[in-house]
């Protein structure tokens, strides 16, 4: 007998990165940012992409006023790695953190 195996959906990964980036301190939501029309048609703030067993990852965060922008970026990234090859055993290609604005 095969041993089991385990199947995870793009979704629940999506919702993991987006867990691990809302929880950094200093980011005040995973969203574009701008007015609503914007945000809707920007599309989905985290992408994820599964290739071999391989996640490449793309999260989208507005940060806190007074955030030291570079430094933010590094600790989601870290954070967002940390959960994908923690939490679901696979393993990490790219994090990719865009800043897309600063909210109040």
């Amino acid at each position: 007998m095969s041993p089991p195996t385990l199947a995870i959906s793009h979704p629940v990964i999506r919702d993991l990165v987006r867990l691990a980036a809302i929880e950094v301190p200093g980011v005040l939501r995973v969203s574009w940012a701008g007015s609503p029309i914007r945000r809707a048609l920007a599309g989905r703030p985290v992408v994820v992409r599964l290739r071999h067993g391989v996640v490449e990852a793309r999260v989208v965060v507005v940060a806190r006023p007074g955030q030291p922008l570079a430094a933010l970026a590094a600790d989601v990234r870290t954070a967002v790695a940390a959960a994908i090859e923690r939490l679901l055993g696979l393993d990490l290609g790219e994090v990719t953190v865009r800043i897309d604005g600063i909210g109040g």
